[in-house]
């Protein structure tokens, strides 16, 4: 029987399941793993369920000369906490969830868009401080979505379907900037970088995947690009940016807002980026819904099962 670690809290119906599956290790804390729990687990299972914030890092696994777990079922669409290369050299199989959390995500994109244009978030502060003194015509104006026009960085499952809410939702005028030209069932119009996309743009949202080549991607000529009035949306990941850039950014009002769900150096958030009105600020909140989150832990448990019965895990990344 195998021996299975899954390495943070999941929803009840996932645990269950989990348990029939073999001989399964439930680790309590909500934090990440630390590096000697993360060497620990590579010695002593032969599966690990790990998720954002275990930092299964080259260095890790230089520390393990044999390591018997074979399979790390990653509970996410993003794996960038994890050294592929270095995992594979080990012979150890990586798979992720995608599919699950795309609506999930793009919805939160959408609710960023929208506090941060209208702001939401600034409003709210207001009533609960007691500093709302009545309605009046020129009351905290913001930007309108309707009619306006959207730059989707990175048209993959997640871009497509922020695209379409944008579209099909708000009439909205697409533009997008991608690695290639994509197939859609909505008009959208290929740019030829980001900084012209960016440009063009009344809300620039960002949706590409984390990892060495995406770190810092949007950064100060993104930012000097964008237009004055304009919304930043990141529900990427945090090093997708360069926050020290968008603080700047959002400082001397060379850009309209920004609505953010992911942080550079998560869970840290700087107290610039709190400090400023004009910022829409969630805590990771992207696929936090039992059912997604339900569904993402079935489908790493998915990978599992097949690994366990000698077959090809279906998310291999």
């Amino acid at each position: 029987m195998s021996k299975i670690l899954i390495t943070r809290p999941m929803p009840k119906a996932v645990e269950d399941r989990a348990r029939s599956m073999g001989d399964v290790t439930f680790r309590k804390e909500t934090t990440p793993m630390s590096a000697t729990e993360m060497v620990s687990a590579l010695h002593e299972f032969d599966v690990v369920l790990p998720t954002l914030g275990d930092q299964f890092s080259a260095q890790i696994f230089d520390q393990v000369d044999a390591p018997r777990v074979r399979l790390l079922a990653n509970f996410g669409v993003g794996y960038n906490h994890i050294d592929v290369v270095a995992a594979k050299s080990k012979g150890i199989m990586v798979t992720n969830t995608p599919g699950a959390v795309t609506d999930a995500t793009a919805d939160i994109a959408m609710s960023l868009m929208l506090m941060t244009a209208r702001r939401a978030g600034e409003g709210e502060r207001m009533v609960r401080a007691g500093l709302w003194e009545g309605w009046h015509p020129t009351q905290m104006l913001g930007l309108h979505i309707s009619g306006k026009t959207v730059a989707i960085i990175g048209m993959g499952r997640i871009g497509q379907a922020i695209a379409r809410r944008c579209h099909f939702g708000f009439g909205m005028k697409v533009v997008y900037a991608s690695r290639s030209a994509k197939e859609l069932d909505f008009p959208a119009e290929q740019c030829l970088n980001i900084t012209e996309a960016a440009a063009r743009a009344d809300v620039v949202m960002v949706a590409v995947p984390g990892g060495a080549d995406t770190k810092h991607l949007i950064n100060a000529a993104v930012f000097d690009a964008m237009q004055n009035h304009a919304v930043f949306v990141n529900i990427a990941r945090g090093d997708v940016v360069d926050e020290s850039a968008l603080i700047a950014a959002l400082q001397n009002g060379a850009i309209g807002g920004a609505g953010l769900d992911v942080y550079e150096f998560e869970p840290k958030v700087p107290s610039e980026l709190i400090a400023l009105e004009n910022v829409t600020l969630f805590p990771h909140l992207g696929t936090a819904s039992l059912e997604v989150r339900t569904g993402m832990g079935n489908m790493a448990l998915d990978n599992i099962n097949a690994f366990v019965t000698g077959q090809t895990p279906p998310n291999l990344v």
